[in-house]
């Protein structure tokens, strides 16, 4: 069967760097270790599956620099292999405890099965997750491409040597670990503005995304609205977002992750359970916190927890292939009313936060296979595509001069600029404009190790506090005491190490300590952040 219409999924995988060798429990990295578990290996283990049975996904997985560091972090596997070492061991305690509840011994083998999947994968690839996903794409199953070194909201970098960075950092570090260029962009918050087409080209991405109402304003230049790709004057590849089959994967209130069947999340054992009998499994400090063991369903409106009813996999499991062929249905609706009004086949472009899918929404990688898998199943006329290879097929797309924009609440940078967060971005522009008058300073010195070494350093440094999630954190109040310290810590080492490398006082041992705290980017040089010379 002809295809209808076109589908594009993007998922965006991204965490902020956090890494303490020097603690062996840190709260903030069990952000990575419950996105491993829950979303990273639930997706490549359903991506593996559907290539196992012959049924290509044709995905987008965006994988940030920050993120493919973590992956590849050593001391962070190490420490990944505890946490779910522990978490099996915690597992078959809950196995006994449950033994006489029927209703909660269900779900407590969901998840020793969900832990014994994490452990498996990590064996089969040595604790190295790049690896699955460089074998998909180099099998053409998927297509994987990058965000900005530090996931900074580019439009908010006053100093062009910072976006120039922030680009040319995250190409170099695509290429080393995946073998080859990058073709695609992932906008961090799909943060656009026209002065990033050039700076995008000239770094060498053949495309990127951006909001729905970045097109829909310039709806004189683009007729067929957010349903085909378009160009920039200098030929960049634009696709831009399909609120509708967003909405019903995004949101909790009118989407699919707010039904009563699903996995309520707020709801944990790290609470609920007797203290003593979980004070093994929290952090040094014993303070409670989530262990990632939620046992309630949603079950119905109201934030009272207590309330909940115990989580019914297989009920959540129908819900699941419900809301998959409501997703589908939906589609080719858009596709056959797009095609009844302009005679042409639409292209949809859904894209997500790769941890809504298992972290936040612990059916979601259920859903993502269930979807891919209908397709095939049902023969029905749409088909998966990845963005290089629509843009290889279809016509030279119109050329389009999208409006600033973000996916963030109201659409513009509100989350990342406010009352809440305003006062970081002095020191950060201060250490910025530091970097860029001591590149361009020294950008042509010969220099002993100790100086090369902590001029890098203080760029890996400048780059780590542009990262959008401090700003994010502060703005709604969670985590704010630590994004508070990473963006002062941060723009206070680049600024120590730029005046030390000026006064020739390198503190070595200082800078070791930063150099294995803070180890991302290992062969990024500082002059990255020099001007273009002018004549």
């Amino acid at each position: 069967m002809s295809s209808r219409g076109s589908l594009m999924f993007v998922l965006h995988a991204h965490l902020p760097y956090v890494n303490h060798p020097q603690d062996s429990s840190f709260l903030e990295e069990n952000w990575f270790f419950e996105a491993v578990v829950e979303t990273y290996v639930p997706i490549i283990s359903a991506l593996e599956r559907l290539t196992a049975e012959g049924i290509r996904p044709g995905v987008a997985v965006s994988i940030s620099p920050t993120l493919g560091a973590m992956l590849e972090n050593e001391a962070l596997e190490a420490k990944l292999q505890l946490y779910i070492e522990s978490r099996l061991e915690l597992l078959e305690k809950e196995l006994s405890r449950a033994q006489d509840d029927p209703a909660l011994l269900k779900t407590v083998r969901l998840y020793l099965k969900l832990y014994e999947e994490a452990a498996e994968l990590m064996h089969k690839y040595s604790g190295d997750l790049i690896t699955p996903l460089k074998a998909l794409q180099h099998a053409g199953q998927i297509e994987i491409i990058t965000t900005s070194a530090t996931h900074a909201v580019l439009p908010l970098l006053t100093r062009p040597e910072a976006v120039r960075a922030q680009l040319a950092v995250a190409a170099e570090d695509y290429a080393d670990r995946f073998n080859r260029k990058p073709a695609g962009f992932w906008l961090p918050e799909c943060a656009y503005e026209p002065r990033l087409n050039s700076y995008l080209k000239l770094s060498g991405f053949n495309y990127t995304f951006m909001e729905s109402h970045a097109v829909e304003f310039a709806a004189a230049s683009a007729p067929n609205g957010v349903y085909s790709p378009y160009r920039t004057s200098n030929g960049l590849g634009l696709f831009a977002r399909d609120a509708a089959s967003s909405r019903e994967v995004w949101s909790a209130k009118f989407g699919y992750p707010g039904d009563p069947a699903y996995r309520e999340f707020y709801r944990d054992l790290g609470y609920d359970g007797d203290y003593e009998y979980v004070r093994p499994y929290l952090g040094a400090d014993g303070a409670r916190r989530p262990l990632g063991l939620k046992y309630h369903r949603i079950t119905g409106p109201g934030p009272d927890l207590a309330a909940k009813h115990y989580y019914d996999p297989e009920a959540a499991m129908a819900r699941v292939e419900a809301h998959a062929s409501d997703f589908l249905a939906r589609r080719m609706k858009q596709t056959d009313d797009f095609y009844a009004a302009r005679g042409a086949r639409p292209l949809i472009v859904s894209c997500y936060d790769a941890e809504l899918f298992g972290h936040w929404w612990f059916e979601g990688p259920a859903f993502l296979e269930t979807v891919i898998r209908k397709i095939r199943q049902e023969r029905l006329p749409l088909q998966f595509v990845t963005p290089s290879e629509y843009l290889n097929s279809c016509q030279e797309p119109p050329e389009l001069t999208p409006g600033i924009s973000s996916w963030g609440e109201s659409g513009y940078f509100d989350p990342w600029v406010n009352e809440t967060n305003d006062f970081i971005y002095p020191a950060v522009y201060a250490a910025t404009d530091k970097m860029i008058e001591t590149a361009n300073r020294f950008r042509n010195q010969d220099l002993s190790g100790a100086a090369a070494r902590a001029l890098n350093q203080a760029a890996r440094e400048t780059l780590l506090s542009q990262s959008s999630d401090w700003a994010f954190l502060l703005y709604i109040g969670s985590h704010s005491a630590y994004a508070k310290s990473r963006l002062e810590d941060h723009a206070a080492n680049a600024v120590r190490l730029l005046g030390e490398v000026i006064e020739k006082k390198v503190d070595e041992q200082a800078l070791a300590e930063l150099e294995q705290k803070n180890s991302v980017f290992p062969r990024l040089d500082f002059r990255v952040f020099a001007s273009i010379s002018k004549f």
